[in-house]
């Protein structure tokens, strides 16, 4: 069982790029290994650290008075190869939703797969978040799963966000699909049992 999901209030950690693709966010180099453990360190690597490794005091994570475990990201996240290890790195950093205008269809699945909620609002709505962050780097949003709902606490506006049945139902009850199978096996036995040839 993983952490459940309900309602999540949180100071957010903007990154107002488009195009923002997978490589961006965990690169290629990195993708050797297949434990999830560690991916967290590495997440937007290239922008956080320079080459002998000290850190960009530039880059928003390098930069403390930002805090939170939503990433505000840019249109089009996500973009790029189909590697899951993009979802690791951004689930690993301790994200636990990603908050943009448009996603790339397979790196939002990863995301959920790996209990990471990727949330679709309008580009206005977006701006707004931008700018709210922007000049209150400690404004707080709130996402609320079961409502579908997310609010940005300084204005109160509000949009609702889309997200697959299955997919909220596993997220908000702590299951992935293993986990979801397991629970539902009792189900699976009986229909097999009324169905046999």
């Amino acid at each position: 069982m993983k952490q459940k999901f309900d309602i999540i209030i949180s100071s957010c950690i903007p990154l107002p790029l488009e195009n923002v693709d997978t490589d961006q966010i965990i690169p290629a180099r990195f993708l050797k290994a297949t434990d999830k453990a560690g991916f967290g360190d590495n997440l937007f690597r290239d922008w956080r650290y320079n080459k002998d490794g000290s850190l960009k005091e530039d880059f928003v994570l390098n930069d403390s008075s930002y805090s939170g475990c939503i990433l505000v990201a840019g249109k089009n996240f996500g973009s790029g190869s189909s590697r899951e290890h993009a979802a690791w790195a951004i689930a690993g950093y301790g994200f636990r939703v990603v908050i943009s205008s448009f996603f790339a269809d397979i790196h939002k699945n990863n995301e959920l797969n790996n209990f990471v909620l990727p949330v679709v609002v309008s580009e206005l709505f977006l701006q707004e978040l931008f700018d709210t962050i922007s000049q209150d780097h400690l404004a707080q949003v709130k996402v609320d799963l079961p409502n579908q709902t997310v609010t940005n606490l300084v204005t109160n506006h509000s949009e609702q966000f889309e997200i697959n049945a299955y997919k909220k139902h596993c997220l908000m009850n702590g299951l992935d699909d293993i986990d979801f199978l397991i629970q539902s096996k009792d189900k699976i036995e009986e229909w097999e049992q009324a169905n046999k040839l």
